[in-house]
Order: structure tokens, then C-alpha cells, then sequence
């Protein structure tokens, strides 16, 4: 053997060894991840523990038709049936469970009942004609069915149900062909899907329940809530990394709004499980889930606003400190109000009472944006650059789109209180004796300077929100 072949196996031989001798201190910090995870997903919703026990406790009692002879001897092998049923609908909310549950027994009660049928009139036609007229059946209804499953409406809440009567009425058809006693057949699959259904929804709704729409209601009032946190801290933050070069990184409750771009699925889903679920605590049975949808998607017009002037905090290029001192207060005035007023709002949904307070504090931001919009057709551009122009002009623009998407949140909730009758909260100081915050007052319209102008036009400002001027609000001067 020569050298080189004995140095190659040495070296293989070492990495081996290496390997082996690694192997255990790997094991433990694999297993120390895994340990860590598992942890940290019980901690971040300590419900899935309770899920995971209701579905092992819900198996357990099914699985005692196939253990118990009595029982086994009046369904047999179909007491299989009970056990797929609550492996396959037992969610994690109980408007899911009924949903998959209500589509999974009416999908096999019509399925078995036309399969039935179906192989009644097939052996209407003889040996030979029964096959042909079995497989068309068959045919008819699986095109049919799969094309209903692509209407949108259709696919939302009863597209398990759909793909379960396929399955069912195929089994029957086929299955009946071969086998004579197909009415026993139907009679113990329905019995089975009927009792692991029964045991899946008694266990949802009566052991520690988890509401779908409850989930819904507070997902949105925390949503709202994620874009308060930002208008309130957006004006200093904004304005204290334009005159002194601080980074705001590390502000997460500035990054919280985020969360609200992704959740249009979540909350899509939570709704269409909401719509199954009985009456509950404060939720009545006909609870206008709809409407939270609504207030979710002017939430996320109100976040992609909030986007885009998050990305202004650092921006290179920098607003001159003529200009920013001017605009500062309106600005800040403008986002700290509409952060005031979806804070009220939040409260209320998470209360379910009606917001006192939040149209004043619209109504506060919309007196700044009006000073504001007289500022900018001042002549305050007036010998500025006009790469420190625009900044300024578009962080204004997308402020005035903030004040209306707060104010159609605003009116949202306003409706929802309506139709949920929210509970009225007594205003614990009188309209008279409210304070008028000293800086609106102090934000007095600049008169309009005759002087040489440039002229920045915005798209996308707020010209329906402020027509009373009687100019074009989307050209500033």
C-alpha cells in the first residue's frame, strides 16, 4: 500500500472519529432546540396544550366503538369511520370544528342518499347497462362538483363539504355494485361520521373553547391599536432624526404596524369560522362579522400610508430646518391626534363600548391638517431646493391621507357599535370643560405672501376632506 492511500484512510479514519466523539454534545443541543421550541410554542398560546388534549381525549372515547365488542358488533369495521372523522374535523376553534363537522355530515347524508339512488336506477338497466350508467353517475357529479368548488363564496365555507360528498357518493356507487346490502353500508358510515362529529363538537364547545370570533374581535382592536402606537410616536421621532442623526432602529413599537399589512387571511379566516358558532358571552348569534372585515381593510389602507412614511425616519435626504421648524407642530399635531383617536378606538372594540372621545380627536387633527395646508400654500417653498421640497411635501401628502383613513376607522367602529349594540360609557368630563389643547390654537393659518412661487404637486392628498378652501388642495405654494 503506498503512503498516499495510507494518509487518506488515517485522515478518513480521524474525521470518523471526530465525528463519533461530536456526536453525543450534538444530540444534547439538538434536543435542548427542540426543548426550547416546544416551550416557547406552549408559552406563546398556552391553549394548544389544551387542544392537543381535547383531540387526544376526543380519539379515546371513539376509539371505544372498536374497542368494546357490544359496540364493534353493531357497526364493525365501520366504527373506523368515527375515529377518521374526529382525526380530520377537530380544529382548533370550535367555528371550525362545527363548520367541518356540519359540511362533513350533510355532505355524507346528501351523498349517500343520491349514491343510493343512483345504484337503484342503474340496476334498472340490466347487467349489462348498470356499469355504463353507474360510471356516468359518477362522472356527472364529480364535474359537477369540483367546478361548484371554484366559486369564491362557495370554496370559503363549503368547499371540506364539497370534497366530501365526491368522496362519499363514489364510495357508495362503486362499492354497491359489488355489494348488495349498500343501504347498511350508508346507514353505519352516516352513524360513524355522525357520532365522532357529536363527540368533536361536545368537546370543543364544553372543554375550555376557543372562539374564532373572539379572536377576530380582538385581533382587530390590536391591529388598530399597532397603528396608534406609531402616529403617536411618529412626529418626535421624525423630527428629532431630521435635526440631530439619531437612528430609531431600535424602536419596535414604530415596526409594530407591520403585523397589520399580513393579517387580511387571518382575519378572512377567523370571520368565515366566527359565522358558525353559536351565540356566546357578548357575541350574539347573528354578530356582524362582516363588519370587522371592513374595519380590517381600512386598517390596512391606514397601515400602507404608515409604510410609506416610515421610511422617512432615516431618509438620506434631509428637509432644511427653515421648513421643518414650520411644519413640526402641524405634523406632529396631525399624528398624535390620530393616534389619540385610534387608541379610543381600540378601547372600545376590546370593550365593546362605544368610542366617546375619538371624533374629537379627528376633529382636532383635522383643524391641524387645515393649518398645515395653509403653510404650505404660504410660500414657505420660497428659495428651497427641491430635493429637500419634496420630502416635506409628500411626509404632509401622506399625512393628510392618515386623518382620512382615521376617520373612516373612526366612523367604521362607529357603525359596529351601532350594530352590535356596544354599551354606552358615560363621559366622565363634560363637553364644556374640555380642554382645547393649546397648540391648535396656536396653529393660526399664514396669510397667502405675494411672491415668486413653486409650485410641488402630491398625488393622492386629501382634496375630498378639505373643500372649503376653495382651491385645488393637491398644489402647494
Amino acid at each position: 500500500m503506498s503512503p498516499t492511500n495510507q494518509d487518506q484512510k488515517e485522515r478518513l479514519f480521524t474525521r470518523k472519529w471526530r465525528w463519533l466523539k461530536a456526536f453525543p454534545e450534538r444530540l444534547k443541543a439538538k434536543a435542548c432546540e427542540v426543548s426550547a421550541n416546544t416551550k416557547k410554542i406552549a408559552q406563546d398560546d398556552p391553549r394548544r396544550v389544551i387542544h392537543s388534549a381535547k383531540v387526544g381525549l376526543a380519539l379515546t372515547l371513539v376509539s371505544l366503538f372498536y374497542y368494546y365488542q357490544p359496540l364493534y358488533d353493531s357497526f364493525g369495521f365501520s366504527a373506523m369511520w368515527a375515529v377518521m372523522t374526529v382525526v380530520v374535523v377537530f380544529e382548533f376553534s370550535v367555528g371550525a370544528t362545527l363548520g367541518k363537522c356540519l359540511n362533513r355530515g350533510l355532505a355524507t347524508l346528501a351523498a349517500g342518499a343520491l349514491g343510493v339512488g343512483a345504484h337503484h336506477l342503474a340496476s334498472l338497466s340490466g347487467h349489462i347497462g348498470e356499469p355504463i350508467l353507474l360510471g356516468f353517475f359518477v362522472f356527472l357529479q364529480a364535474v359537477t362538483s369540483t367546478f361548484t368548488r371554484f366559486f369564491p363564496k362557495i370554496k370559503a365555507r363549503y368547499d371540506y363539504g364539497l370534497l366530501i360528498f365526491i368522496l362519499t357518493f363514489s364510495l357508495i356507487s362503486v362499492s354497491g355494485f359489488r355489494d348488495d346490502e349498500i343501504i347498511e353500508l350508508a346507514h353505519k358510515r352516516l352513524s360513524t361520521i355522525i357520532i365522532g362529529g357529536l363527540a368533536c363538537v361536545i368537546i370543543t364547545i364544553f372543554v375550555c373553547p376557543v372562539w374564532a370570533g373572539e379572536d377576530l374581535h380582538n385581533l382587530i382592536a390590536v391591529n388598530v391599536e399597532r397603528l396608534a402606537n406609531f402616529l403617536e410616536g411618529f412626529g418626535d421621532e421624525y423630527f428629532k432624526t431630521t435635526a440631530d442623526g439619531e437612528s430609531t432602529d431600535g424602536k419596535s413599537c414604530l415596526g409594530e404596524y407591520k403585523n397589520v399589512l399580513s393579517s387580511k387571511n387571518t382575519e378572512e379566516s377567523l370571520a368565515n369560522f366566527a359565522r358558525w358558532e353559536p351565540r356566546h358571552g357578548h357575541f350574539q348569534f347573528r354578530h356582524p362579522w362582516k363588519q370587522y372585515l371592513r374595519i380590517g381593510t381600512l386598517t390596512r389602507e391606514c397601515a400602507y400610508r404608515i409604510d410609506a412614511l416610515s421610511g422617512y425616519i432615516n431618509s438620506d435626504v434631509q428637509v432644511s430646518l427653515e421648513i421643518r421648524s414650520q411644519i413640526q407642530d402641524a405634523c406632529t399635531k396631525m399624528s398624535l391626534e390620530c393616534g389619540k383617536a385610534l387608541k379610543e378606538v381600540a378601547s372600545a372594540i376590546r370593550t365593546m363600548s362605544k368610542p366617546s372621545s375619538a371624533d374629537r380627536h379627528v376633529s382636532n387633527s383635522k383643524t391641524a391638517a387645515k393649518n398645515l395646508e395653509s403653510l404650505l400654500r404660504s410660500g414657505l417653498w420660497e428659495n428651497a431646493e427641491l430635493l429637500a421640497v419634496i420630502p416635506a411635501a409628500t411626509v404632509a401628502s401622506l399625512l393628510f391621507d392618515v386623518v382620512k383613513c382615521t376617520e373612516k376607522i373612526v366612523d367604521s367602529v362607529h357603525e359596529l357599535a351601532s350594530m352590535a349594540h356596544f354599551k354606552t360609557v358615560d363621559r366622565t368630563v363634560s363637553p364644556e370643560k374640555e380642554e382645547v389643547p393649546h397648540d391648535i390654537e396656536q396653529l393660526k393659518p399664514v396669510p397667502k405672501i405675494d411672491s415668486p412661487h413653486v409650485v410641488i404637486t402630491v398625488h393622492g392628498s386629501t382634496s375630498a376632506a378639505f373643500p372649503e378652501n376653495g382651491t385645488t388642495p393637491h398644489q402647494y405654494y
